[in-house]
């Protein structure tokens, strides 16, 4: 695709004589003449070490829902830095205040602070099975949970040949270093399938210590759940003694201010928390039911970290959060998106292309080419990923920045304009008519 450019080239030659295929996380590598190198971002714009500027609909993976550089956060960030300091080995005022607005804003009892999404699924799986005593637990193929060696089977990197028959899945090892062992634990199981969902608690109950559920597919086009799933994990985790773990790393303060729960109306047991919380900043939560969150004693289950409850992600997290109270930061993220998602159904439709707008306004996805409507990875998958990433790359170089696999959602947010949805779907009319010729 050729997506650098001279300056762009050389930085990125610069970076991989330091850094493994020059970046610092897999997922940013696009292959040696595309993988992207950035100087800056403002706003809904990112730009390139050539200087191009970008619609950016990947923000950061979705965490900068307020925009790059937003100026209430930035702000409020160096104020605490400079007066209040950045780490102590004490809780401080600050993190209460966070906490008391987490629990809040989630309608949930208890929150612990965590640095990252992978730490905190890392500590509620860990807290699920403390406070159970079982040891294995159940995910859903093409969910990502982080980068924790449980977690990492059969995510939406795996092939569609290597995950066996819907009604009896394998578990697709998606990176090497990982012990062998650890697979006993893990159970996929396809998204959107009650009854295959119902038949292997029903069978397998005993050592189940949770049920971990990403409340839409957040790195599937972001597929939503149909009608009664969510309930369904509820009842089964209530029925058998189950912990019910909502991964809101993604929909946690994007879909609704108390997130995915709100949305929906079901409340998990654990729930954690992310990206969106802090508009970019580093930060993360888990949080749940007294009764559940109590486990964590002192000297029993373990949980912490020198940099958990920092003050820059503290502070990030207050004026993000704030300002979501007080603004109608998600009323206009999601009627952005709502007028982009109509737009770009319309130019596919015009162009005889078959499509399926999935997801929610504020993170969605398309699926091209398939008949029926995905719900679940298996279905995802079989869609045509060759011409979504063709029509993605056109649209790349004409100046919008969505993933160019579709299985990332797009994200908007609070910075894109009526005129940055405009422009993005006048250069995606023009894409999609390269992509086809």
């Amino acid at each position: 695709m050729g997506l650098q450019n001279a300056k762009s080239r050389e930085l990125y030659q610069r970076a991989l004589k330091v850094m493994p295929y020059g970046v610092n996380s897999n997922f940013r590598y696009w292959g040696p003449d595309d993988t992207m190198v950035v100087t800056h971002g403002q706003g809904a714009y990112l730009w390139d070490g050539d200087g191009k500027r970008y619609i950016d609909y990947r923000m950061g993976f979705g965490p900068v829902i307020l925009g790059h550089g937003y100026p209430a956060v930035a702000d409020r960030v160096a104020e605490t830095i400079r007066q209040s300091g950045t780490v102590f080995a004490f809780t401080t005022v600050m993190e209460i205040e966070l906490a008391e607005r987490l629990t809040r804003m989630t309608g949930l009892d208890k929150v612990r602070l965590a640095n990252s999404g992978t730490e905190a699924t890392m500590h509620a799986l860990r807290l699920a099975r403390a406070h159970t005593g079982r040891e294995s637990f159940i995910k859903f193929e093409g969910q990502y949970h982080g980068m924790s060696d449980y977690y990492l089977y059969s995510t939406a990197s795996s092939p569609r040949g290597g995950l066996g028959a819907p009604s009896n899945p394998i578990n697709a090892q998606v990176s090497s270093g990982i012990p062998k062992g650890i697979a006993r634990y893990v159970i996929n199981l396809p998204y959107n399938r009650p009854e295959i969902l119902e038949r292997t608690v029903r069978a397998k109950w005993g050592d189940l210590a949770a049920i971990v559920v990403e409340p839409t597919m957040g790195n599937c086009g972001g597929i939503l759940p149909e009608q009664d799933w969510l309930e369904t994990i509820r009842r089964l985790c209530d029925e058998y003694g189950i912990v019910m773990i909502m991964d809101e790393v993604k929909t946690g303060f994007r879909l609704a201010r108390g997130g995915a729960q709100e949305l929906f109306r079901v409340r998990a047991d654990l729930a954690t928390y992310a990206k969106a919380m802090a508009s970019g900043y580093p930060i993360a939560a888990f949080a749940g039911r007294e009764e559940v969150m109590q486990t964590l004693e002192p000297g029993s289950v373990a949980h912490g970290g020198t940099y958990v409850g920092n003050l820059v992600g503290v502070a990030a997290a207050l004026a993000t959060l704030e300002l979501m109270e007080k603004e109608p930061v998600l009323e206009t993220i999601h009627a952005r998106g709502k007028m982009l998602m109509s737009g770009l159904g319309e130019i596919l439709d015009d162009a005889g292309i078959v499509n399926h707008v999935l997801g929610h306004p504020s993170m969605f996805g398309l699926a091209l080419g398939s008949k029926t409507r995905p719900t679940d990875y298996r279905g995802y998958v079989a869609s045509d990923m060759d011409l979504y990433e063709r029509i993605m790359a056109g649209l790349i170089r004409r100046g919008a920045m969505p993933e160019l696999d579709g299985r990332e959602p797009w994200f908007l947010s609070y910075s894109h304009s009526e005129k940055d949805i405009a422009d993005t779907l006048g250069m995606f009319e023009e894409a999609v008519r390269e992509a086809k010729g």
